[in-house]
């Protein structure tokens, strides 16, 4: 009976998501694991024992330096199991998740990175857009009028990337802090269907929502698989709310361009560099 109840209870598991995290959760008691590829193994095998068990498992990752600061204002012990799961338990009720089916460890971390990015970005965005309606006094209906532009830009460009995978990245410069970066997968079917994940297209429209109401300097590249297994990658640029097209010359500087240092970089192997493609009048409104 206990055992039929235990598949009632889900499971929670944080991951340290790479070496600089495990070494600095090395100093406390109950890792035995001798170095972070020998960790995810174990990871990987008790992961897969609760699956196997019947359990559903939720992964999340486990922050070291978030974990510290929650021993500090809670006052429990950091070297301890109990600690270590409480702080576990705390995360996943605000934090990203990813339900755990049999997928190989390395493949579920890059899943958990992705949608911590994402929460990360529909956070900062919203921070955004409320921020611009104090400033302006135009309330929700600033913010739902830029999101409204903002859907009709992505579905524009993807109706005119045209039939296939395309790889949509919406970057945004701030005065202060990190670009805000949106990016959205999504294929385009031969009879005009379009197939893409709905809380992906979410944030993208949000950061690219954002990014009107600011004012703040805005970039989309998409880059698209084409017949021949070569890549094309196209770019437009945001004017008054607006993506409007570069020209291949922009988009090959601005593709080959070191964003951190500004120093160029070499072309990447099968991909051709285009110019962004008009995209028709921006809606009214």
């Amino acid at each position: 009976m206990r055992r039929a109840l235990r598949r009632e209870a889900p499971s929670i598991v944080a991951l340290l998501a790479d070496e600089r995290d495990f070494t600095a959760m090395r100093p406390h008691r109950g890792l035995p694991c001798a170095d972070h590829r020998a960790y995810l193994r174990q990871m990987d095998g008790l992961l897969r024992s609760l699956l196997s068990q019947g359990l559903f498992v939720t992964v999340t990752l486990f922050d070291p330096a978030q974990y510290a600061e929650y021993c500090a204002d809670t006052g429990r012990d950091p070297g301890t199991a109990a600690s270590r799961a409480r702080y576990t338990a705390a995360v996943t009720a605000t934090g990203p998740g990813v339900p755990y089916s049999g997928q190989p460890v390395r493949r579920l971390l890059a899943q958990l990175r992705h949608e911590t990015d994402r929460q990360a970005a529909w956070d900062r965005a919203t921070d955004v857009l409320t921020a611009a309606e104090a400033r302006t006094g135009g309330g929700r209906e600033l913010a739902r009028r830029a999101f409204e532009r903002a859907s009709r830009a992505l579905v524009a460009l993807i109706e005119t990337a045209g039939t296939g995978t395309h790889h949509v990245v919406c970057s945004v410069q701030q005065p202060h802090g990190a670009p805000l970066l949106a990016v959205l997968t999504t294929e385009r079917t031969a009879s005009g269907r379009i197939h893409l994940a709905e809380a992906d297209a979410l944030v993208f429209c949000t950061v690219l929502a954002a990014a009107a109401v600011s004012g703040g300097s805005a970039g989309i590249v998409v880059r698209s698989t084409v017949t021949g297994g070569r890549d094309e990658v196209r770019g437009w640029s945001l004017r008054d709310g607006w993506p409007q097209p570069l020209t291949e010359a922009e988009v090959f500087n601005a593709y080959c361009t070191d964003a951190a240092t500004g120093e160029p970089v070499p072309p990447e192997p099968g991909v051709t560099y285009r110019s962004g493609r008009p995209l028709g009048p921006p809606p009214h409104g």
